[in-house]
């Protein structure tokens, strides 16, 4: 399938045109002094939600890497001038400029997607200030909220073209949203809708984490403006509309509009919402029918998370259905070791991982969006495979994304992230896509550590960050300590508070080396399994301590259309070889191993933590964000069948599956005696004599090889 040039394309192609920018006011000097809690804002919790969220300022980071790279962002958001984001805005309305220029990217003056760098910006500041409460990042929300508020009111007033509707507001003339509704294609338009999403987004997170009211009116303005164009006009043309290649692409309009109908108790808000069903992939989602093959990944994720809102809020199960088995289709199936999704923007068929490695893999926009869809999912149905995936995708995609170099200037964020070898990750980005979601990613890392149960019985520890919770409603203050993504002990310590709870700590998936658990010293008998919930059950006292040990073992995993292109893990971590060449590095590691069957017999550790060194290679952990090449994925090559130094000669064939005959027998490993060894040899030797992949006298060299191998005296 072919299609127009992606829009990360498009603007590398105006790449260097920007001229340079003074620095222009921004609302209020930034400062460290704190201002007074504003006023909660916070929507009804649905009741079909078995699991709800703490808010953001309920999760305080510790000290690590994500505190790292959450202060990097910060500092952005401080230091960026607020009328540099409002000038599109300004201009638009015909209001004076203040001499400030746009910030550029897509975002300029006559760009078809201006205004959603904008939006995305109020969710940074207002994440910023839930997480901080600095007096001067409040300020400069309401000053930019204040602001939007003025151009609304003069589109309203004396627009040119006149707005049809006085809720309107964006950073161009409402003529993309008319072009859209003849079926105007891109890049004629760009994305109407989903510019609009990112100011009514930007604006209810100015309301429920800023405490901002007028931000909570000026979007349900907009609200009504939406259904007042949309409302009117027959489904069939709606859907003709949202299967246009990004010009209808409408972000998460579904979801911001169930979330304003939340607010407002507005009918009209929840009947714009349902404007957006895109009716032929929700059909088909919801019957399990997958074709996302050649769609735009990020023009339809988004549209998922907003039909498990709407689920929330009519009861309509189809929705739901659709939600979770399009998750389904994505995570696994069409999913990079790092946890991103798509080549180029778009879906590829099933299971081509291997087929479509390249330097435009991974568009961070919609590992954002999975993990927004993963939460959703995960309020219904605490399924563990939810949180596998968020860690997955926060760890080694969204932690990495941000380089590891101040800068106020620019977010410094990855649009793809390339997959294929000897890669490098380009940053920057601003005014683009994933500027905008670059910006948010970094300051919400706690939103998903902790969450609770409905009835407030049950904790949930989904992940091992370093963070505080303050769970005013129990009265517990929960400090956790941990050096993750790093390996190590992590401590639960109970500040304040006291009562029964149950304590859910995640038992990763990765967990394969044992989980063990302590409270106040004493070990826990509980059953451990990876890929579960561990439950802890009892009355609670300040100064309670809880200690979880979960090893880290190296791992592989092979892609899912050819087993022998592999990455390497240790435990959660995606290790990435160090190397400019940009053809497949080959390893090779049964031939180091001992009769433990463990990677770390040639994969050995650098002085460094989570670094390691194969093949004169160093493997260094994804996200350190830097500008050096990478190899994400290697070719595992093991053509003979080797125990150690004795070469058997004989070729180490694949089965149906895939998988070598060491694949599967080193599965098996640990043995504990060299007998047991060699008699797991013989069993599978025989079997792959008796399917026809080894003939009698093969089958005979490989058990010789076995017996005279002798790996119990080699090294561990």
């Amino acid at each position: 399938m072919s299609h127009p040039p992606t829009r990360r394309r498009l603007l590398s192609l105006a790449a260097g045109t920007a001229a340079a920018v003074p620095l222009v006011h921004t609302g209020a000097a930034a400062t460290a002094a704190h201002a007074a809690p504003a006023t909660p804002a916070v929507a009804p919790t649905p009741p079909t939600w078995a699991v709800r969220p703490f808010t953001l300022d309920q999760v305080s980071l510790g000290e690590g890497v994500f505190r790292r790279k959450r202060d990097l962002m910060l500092d952005y958001a401080r230091a960026y001038p607020a009328d540099r984001i409002l000038a599109v805005f300004r201009a638009n309305a015909g209001l004076d400029t203040r001499g400030a220029r746009p910030p550029g990217g897509w975002e300029t003056s006559d760009g078809n997607l201006r205004g959603h760098f904008g939006g995305h910006f109020l969710t940074l500041v207002a994440q910023a200030y839930a997480d901080t409460r600095e007096a001067a990042l409040k300020t400069k929300l309401d000053y930019l909220v204040t602001a939007l508020g003025e151009c609304r009111q003069a589109l309203a007033d004396h627009g040119s073209p006149k707005p049809s509707h006085p809720g309107f507001l964006a950073a161009y003339p409402e003529t993309q949203f008319i072009l859209l509704e003849s079926y105007t294609t891109y890049p004629t338009i760009w994305a109407p809708y989903y510019t609009c999403h990112k100011i009514m987004r930007g604006l209810l997170d100015a309301h429920t984490l800023g405490g901002n009211a007028q931000a909570l009116t000026i979007a349900a303005k907009m609200g009504d403006w939406v259904h007042s164009r949309l409302a009117r006009l027959p489904k069939e043309q709606l859907e003709r509309m949202w299967s246009i290649y990004i010009a209808g692409e409408y972000g998460g309009m579904n979801e911001v509009l169930a979330d304003l109908y939340a607010l407002t108790g507005r009918a009209e808000h929840l009947a714009a919402a349902r404007c957006f069903d895109n009716t032929a992939l929700l059909d088909a989602c919801a019957e399990d029918r997958d074709i996302l093959n050649g769609r735009h990944a990020n023009q339809h994720i988004p549209q998922f998370t907003g039909y498990v809102r709407l689920s929330d809020h009519t009861g309509e199960e189809k929705y739901a259905d659709a939600a979770r088995n399009f998750w389904g289709m994505v995570v696994n199936p069409r999913m990079y070791s790092l946890g991103g999704t798509g080549q180029g923007e778009m879906f590829r068929a099933r299971e081509a991982i291997a087929a479509t490695l390249g330097d435009n893999n991974a568009e961070t926009c919609a590992t954002y969006n999975m993990l927004k869809l993963s939460r959703q999912l995960f309020f219904h149905e605490p399924d563990p495979a939810y949180m596998d995936y968020y860690e997955r995708g926060l760890t080694n995609h969204i932690l990495a994304s941000r380089r590891d170099v101040p800068s106020t200037t620019s977010p410094e964020v990855t649009y793809f992230v390339g997959m294929g070898p000897g890669v490098v990750r380009e940053y920057d980005n601003t005014g683009t896509c994933c500027g905008g979601t670059g910006m948010e990613n970094h300051t919400k890392y706690q939103d998903s550590v902790y969450f609770r149960s409905a009835d407030g019985t049950a904790l949930y520890v989904n992940l091992y960050l370093a963070s505080t919770l303050r769970w005013a409603e129990r009265g517990f203050v929960i400090e956790q300590t941990s050096d993750y993504p790093a390996e190590g002990v992590r401590t639960l310590t109970f500040r304040e508070g006291s009562g029964t709870l149950d304590l859910k700590l995640r038992v990763p998936s990765w967990a394969t080396a044992g989980f063990t658990v302590t409270v106040n010293g004493v070990r826990q008998r509980v059953t451990a399994v990876p890929g579960s919930y561990l439950t802890l059950s009892r009355s609670w006292r300040r100064g309670d301590r809880v200690a979880i040990s979960a090893p880290y073992r190296l791992r592989i995993e092979r892609a899912l259309d050819d087993p022998t292109v592999q990455s390497v893990f240790y435990g959660p971590v995606l290790l990435v070889a160090r190397s400019p060449e940009t053809g497949f590095r080959s390893f090779s590691f049964y031939k180091d191993f001992t009769l433990r069957g463990d990677l770390a017999d040639s994969i050995r550790r650098e002085g460094r933590p989570l670094h390691f060194t194969t093949h004169g290679l160093t493997l260094a952990p994804f996200h350190i964000a830097d500008d050096a090449r990478y190899h994400a994925y290697f070719e595992r090559s093991e053509p003979v069948v080797v125990f150690g130094t004795t070469d058997s000669g004989v070729p180490n064939r694949a089965g149906p599956d895939g998988l070598t005959f060491l694949d599967v027998l080193w599965a098996r490993a640990p043995f504990t005696t060299s007998g047991r060894f060699v008699r797991a040899v013989r069993t599978l030797a025989d079997a792959w004599l008796s399917e026809g992949r080894f003939n009698r006298a093969e089958r005979d060299r490989v058990v010789t090889a076995a017996v005279g191998a002798n790996l119990r005296h080699r090294s561990s």
